[in-house]
């Protein structure tokens, strides 16, 4: 089902919702900005936050833009673990449920 060639399909998606789409691409642009955040580290939370929804065009997007931004293969490498314990820690205190 992943084809990065799907991208090219949201053209004709905004056509159908325009005014959606066209908000979420300025909000979009306004939360990836470079702000009070760098756009660096913006794009290294992206990455986290794509690595534990699993999105994997947000993950190819978002890594191309993070090297653009200047990340490093270190980095790239220490985000995946960052997300990895975000994810496993959810894990352990959602087991308390059980308990």
């Amino acid at each position: 089902m992943y084809d990065m060639s799907n991208m090219k399909k949201l053209g004709d998606l905004g056509k159908n919702a325009s005014a959606a789409m066209k908000s979420f691409q300025a909000l979009d642009s306004a939360a990836l900005a470079d702000g009070a955040i760098p756009k660096k580290y913006k794009e290294l939370m992206a990455i986290a936050v794509a690595l534990t929804t699993q999105c994997p065009y947000c993950l190819e997007i978002h890594k191309e833009q993070a090297i653009k931004a200047g990340a490093t293969p270190e980095e790239l490498a220490e985000v995946t673990f960052v997300a990895a314990a975000l994810r496993a820690g959810a894990a352990v205190v959602h087991g308390t449920h059980l308990i």
